[in-house]
């Protein structure tokens, strides 16, 4: 009876590729890393590199273009993940790119299994294989056997039982080259320019023996190298995130009156859509929010996509932000994906042990995103909801509408369904001032008042005020066809959008 081999999977040193592989690197496996010029293939090389090599399993990283390992290695030193310890140690470089030019496939084999035998690497990188294949087309030698030089490299690899990468310039997955078949695992990198944003994404075309996460992974290339965005750790659970707590546990919101008109407050765990036109005071309950759970010793996280906060605007937000009690995510990168927001809020939601969150607002998290990511805004934002549930946090979004009377939308995405609590705010004309009306429109699985109150902002921040009187309270009692009066339709008898 034969025992079922076990195969190790080694850790790659670079954020969210081993959740996107399927929980690490196949020891002893074969692969590609390919993709156009400037995606990344030799950065993410290596950081792999300098992660996985150790004096007692030293890398072996092999040229084969006309740039030369001195010029790779001065701009590879400039990422964080370089260790210049390392080289000619555990990390060595060796140039075949004249070999390469000579067109002789024979002689460049020779070339690495004579290194690799001399220092028995467990891990080596062909940098770029591309050249080789281009070399063997160009060059009029009836030796060159390219399906036959593949092969034996592959095998040869295996043999030494060394994890080996090919990294190689090819621009469509349908080019015609036999490594694709040999090849245990295939990372495909891509890239794309829309208006002032460059958009990279990664998908892990072939693993053998083991599930990988499917589809496209957006990555940025920082100072720290390669991070890749991976959905599977946007939707797991936080660790020590919590666990859903009964309607009976209420969040007070930090504003007299709007608690009653909740139910008692905000149940933990729910997200709450704040929709109204400018200057209806979002962002001010958004920040009260925060501060009345910094009071009561929580924690808490603000992603803002629109106006940084500073103290001539919102003194006390900023003190909390500067104390450590809220942490602020301020992005203004143009290509940014939902995953790499998701996984921004998630990091300082971790550091914090937060459990209040804030993002203000939707119609700037909407600009932040690359185009390419805003075609299906609504999946977006059900991806950012379901993340912020799974780490067991309550939220509360802001959102601008426009204010028009006969139509009362309560999100200009069509989303509203997708939270659990809707707060909308409003101006209305009585004799010729603006007044500003609140209501809740929905606590789910709670009851909550259907009332319209008025309120104010002033340098307490909001303050709920009386019921709407009808329209003859408006007036005194005295209608008047010289007075404007424009209320708005009754919330609670239109039906979502």
């Amino acid at each position: 009876m034969s025992s079922k081999v076990t195969i190790n999977r080694l850790a790659t040193g670079v954020p969210g590729l081993d959740e996107v592989l399927g929980g690490g690197l196949p020891e002893f496996s074969f692969n590609l890393i390919a993709g156009p010029p400037g995606c990344g293939k030799t950065t993410l090389a290596h950081q792999m590199m300098f992660a996985l090599a150790t004096p007692e399993r030293p890398a072996l990283y092999f040229t084969v273009f006309g740039e030369p390992p001195l010029k790779m290695l001065r701009y590879q030193q400039q990422f964080d993940f370089f260790d210049s310890e390392s080289v000619n140690h555990s990390v060595r470089y060796i140039n075949l790119a004249d070999d390469t030019l000579a067109g002789d496939l024979d002689e460049v084999l020779r070339r690495i299994v004579a290194e690799v035998e001399a220092h028995g690497p467990a891990l080596v990188f062909v940098d770029s294989f591309r050249s080789v294949v281009l070399a063997s087309r160009t060059q009029d030698n009836p030796n060159n056997n390219l399906p036959q030089f593949v092969q034996q490299l592959g095998m040869l690899m295996t043999t030494w039982q060394a994890t080996t990468f090919l990294i190689g310039e090819y621009f469509t997955e349908t080019d015609t080259n036999p490594i694709f078949t040999v090849a245990d695992g295939l990372i495909w990198l891509r890239q794309s320019v829309q208006r002032n944003s460059m958009v990279r994404k990664m998908e892990i075309m072939k693993m053998r023996g083991q599930p990988t996460l499917p589809g496209l992974h957006s990555f940025r290339i920082s100072q720290a190298g390669v991070k890749i965005f991976s959905p599977s750790a946007c939707h797991s659970p936080a660790p020590g995130a919590l666990s859903p707590q009964p309607l009976s546990e209420r969040l007070p919101m930090g504003v007299p009156g709007l608690d009653e008109m909740l139910g008692g407050g905000l149940p933990r765990g729910y997200s709450l859509l704040v929709a109204g036109p400018s200057g209806s005071g979002k962002s001010i309950l958004a920040a009260t929010f925060l501060a009345e759970g910094a009071r009561r010793g929580e924690t808490g996280v603000i992603a803002v996509f629109e106006q940084h906060p500073n103290r001539s605007h919102n003194p006390g937000l900023m003190q909390l932000i500067e104390s450590g009690q809220v942490g602020l995510v301020d992005s203004r990168a143009p290509d940014l994906s939902i995953d790499e927001i998701v996984h921004l809020l998630l990091d300082e939601i971790h550091r914090l042990k937060a459990t209040r969150v804030v993002i203000d607002s939707l119609s700037g998290f909407e600009l932040a995103l690359a185009p390419t990511f805003r075609e299906d805004f609504r999946e977006s934002l059900s991806r950012l909801v379901s993340a912020m549930a799974q780490a067991g946090v309550s939220v509360l979004m802001t959102s601008e509408l426009e204010d028009r009377y006969t139509d009362l939308r309560f999100s200009p995405y069509g989303t509203a369904f997708m939270t659990d609590a809707i707060i909308v705010q409003r101006y209305i004309e009585v004799d010729s001032r603006l007044l500003r009306v609140m209501a809740v429109v929905k606590v789910r699985a709670s009851t909550h008042s259907d009332q319209l109150r008025l309120y104010d902002i002033d340098d307490r921040g909001i303050r709920i005020g009386q019921m709407l009187p009808d329209r003859e309270g408006l007036l005194g009692g005295r209608p008047s066809r010289k007075s404007a009066v424009d209320v708005p339709l009754p919330l609670h008898s239109l039906p979502e959008q």
